[in-house]
């Protein structure tokens, strides 16, 4: 199976000195295509920077990062800014919608920013999927927290990204409304073929994914295939992650 996402001995280290601190240490896995993979671990394990290299948000101090076959390394700001709006979507905790713009303008954003068409059938396709028939014209106050969310997953979607890197993107949520966005980052996976690479500190979320990473002190200590929250929970006890 492609991988998507791969990452080889990558490390990432902020400071000099005395003062320094190692986010990552020596980090390599690589994420298939159409797969859903949730990362965990204690709070400091390194997850949010794990997340941030391999969707070419942070540079590694060392090793190698792939993304949709391109080697991020050696590449600027300006080629990064690029890559990530043809190939990368975010979704994170924080909605992040322009407030000003309909929901229709806020999902087709990406494509205004690289200059290019909007695919109406696509964009009809999406729409759908999460469920935002009839709202398309709203702005974003005259929605649900979870309705904010589905416009900021279509936004993710809309570019027809290599893959989908979700930021705690049921943390600002209730449980009801969590479990239908999770529903809905699992029917991308199975239905669309897409990959998603989620961050989440909640075991039920991580259950929907198809594989978990746990990191702890910067490194890959462990994977879990065919996850439940039960399981999820027994091994971040183990992890120190809470007692």
């Amino acid at each position: 199976m492609t991988e998507v996402v791969r990452m080889d001995a990558v490390s990432k280290v902020y400071g000099k000195g005395s003062g320094a601190v190692a986010a990552l240490r020596e980090v390599s896995v690589g994420i298939p295509q159409g797969t859903f993979a949730a990362v965990m671990g204690p709070s400091g394990s390194g997850k949010s920077t794990f997340l941030h290299c391999a969707a070419g948000l942070d540079v590694p101090t060392s090793g190698s990062v792939r993304l949709g076959g391109t080697e991020l390394s050696g590449m600027d700001e300006t080629a990064l800014t690029a890559l990530r709006r043809r190939q990368v979507g975010f979704v994170f905790q924080s909605f992040n919608l322009v407030s000003s713009l309909t929901v229709l303008e806020n999902i087709t954003l990406p494509l205004l920013l690289a200059g290019a068409r909007v695919d109406r059938a696509w964009l009809a396709e999406i729409v759908r999927r999460v469920g935002l028939e009839g709202r398309t014209g709203h702005r974003p106050a005259q929605l649900s927290g979870g309705q904010q969310q589905r416009v900021a997953l279509a936004r993710a979607l809309v570019t027809r990204p290599q893959v989908v890197f979700g930021d705690e993107p049921t943390g600002a949520l209730d449980t009801m409304t969590a479990r239908d966005v999770l529903v809905l980052l699992r029917e991308i996976v199975s239905g669309l073929g897409q990959t998603v690479v989620m961050v989440t500190h909640d075991p039920v979320a991580a259950s929907y994914a198809d594989t978990v990473l746990y990191l702890a002190d910067g490194q890959i200590v462990d994977s879990m295939a065919a996850p439940t929250a039960d399981k999820i929970a027994e091994r971040m006890t183990r992890l120190g992650a809470w007692k």
